[in-house]
């Protein structure tokens, strides 16, 4: 009774993909406030339009240890965004949850179909 209740719940669990939220990193000198505001640790609208601010003033980000220049950003917080950010191409998230690679690159886990690979 038991394994067939356990056989019945797989089944139906199947049936409903769940919806797991995928990080991808925030490219700091492309990233909109909203962007910024809705990464896994946090901004708020105020420290993400500071970034935007000083990003426009002092042209874009060499590294992401340049934030550390915005008012309000100190080490810490720096540390505890930093898994996030990326002053490269940002991989950009599906609505399906699949992460794509931005052009001309190949996401980690993305299969590329052969007429899309790259001709040698």
């Amino acid at each position: 009774m038991q394994r067939s209740f356990m056989a019945l719940a797989i089944a139906l669990l199947a049936q409903f993909p769940l919806s797991i939220p995928v990080l991808a990193a925030v490219n700091i000198n492309t990233a909109s406030q909203e962007e910024f505001v809705a990464l896994h640790k946090g901004l708020g609208p105020a420290k993400a339009q500071a970034i935007i601010d000083y990003r426009k003033a002092n042209g874009p980000f060499k590294s992401v240890d340049d934030l550390k220049h915005v008012k309000g950003i100190g080490a810490k917080r720096l540390e505890k965004l930093r898994p996030e950010l990326t002053v490269g191409p940002a991989a950009k998230v599906a609505a399906a949850g699949t992460v794509k690679a931005a052009p001309g690159q190949t996401a980690k886990g993305e299969i590329r179909p052969v007429a899309d690979a790259p001709k040698k």
